[in-house]
């Protein structure tokens, strides 16, 4: 499942409210990448995708390097 491109470019990031990219993971058996995170390059945060569904809480975001790598949570 993806998200309709009209959504993606009314999204903005609910921090900064800059612009989101997407980030597309692994293709599954269909062939076609999944978007798995929309990506706020100015807050290096990657908000997830799942099941089709942003989740653009900071809470849920994950923190990503000066190289848009994800950094290892502390625990």
């Amino acid at each position: 499942m993806s998200l309709d491109p009209k959504l993606l470019t009314l999204l903005v990031c609910p921090l900064c409210k800059g612009p989101l990219s997407a980030h597309h993971g692994p293709a599954p058996a269909s062939g076609h990448p999944m978007l798995d995170a929309l990506v706020c390059r100015a807050d290096h945060l990657a908000f997830p995708v799942i099941d089709g569904i942003p989740h653009m809480l900071e809470s849920d975001a994950l923190a990503l390097d000066e190289q848009g790598e994800p950094i290892p949570a502390a625990g």
